[in-house]
């Protein structure tokens, strides 16, 4: 049963090797513990797309020892939000879950001036999020 005080949130692409792993980066570092913050992909890759690590290093976060992880049933079910980002029809849909889908460009096999403009886009949707959550709990 997930943590009803903690609203979570699941950011799921293809290979949760770049944009789902910056948006989880970005909200586990703006939002900390009032949020549960899990990511996935509908076949993830083995690493972290080497420029997403950087161009998050230059905004002070670290997702270096990140691994992409594989999207399961459980971890929609856990989750309040789910945010997909390109997975298209391989993510479960389950009733009472709340689901977006982020239209973001593609980070993988693009160089850090590519991925730069993707990370601020995340940045301030994560930041948009954050902000709805807390309208939504009265905080």
């Amino acid at each position: 049963m997930p943590d009803t005080a903690v609203p979570s949130v699941l950011f799921v692409c293809i290979h949760n090797a770049g944009r789902s792993q910056m948006a989880a980066a970005f909200l586990t570092h703006l939002a900390g513990d009032r949020v549960q913050v899990r990511s996935a992909g509908s076949a993830p890759a083995d690493n972290v797309n080497p420029a997403v690590v950087a161009a998050m290093a230059e905004v002070g976060i670290d997702v270096s020892a990140e691994i992409p992880k594989v999207l399961t049933v459980e971890a929609v079910q856990a989750s309040d939000v789910v945010i997909t980002m390109g997975c298209g029809d391989s993510c479960p849909v389950f009733p009472g879950k709340r689901y977006l889908d982020w239209q973001l460009a593609d980070p993988a096999g693009q160089g850090i001036e590519a991925v730069r403009p993707i990370r601020n886009e995340i940045e301030e949707r994560v930041r948009g999020l954050i902000n709805e959550m807390a309208s939504a709990d009265g905080t």
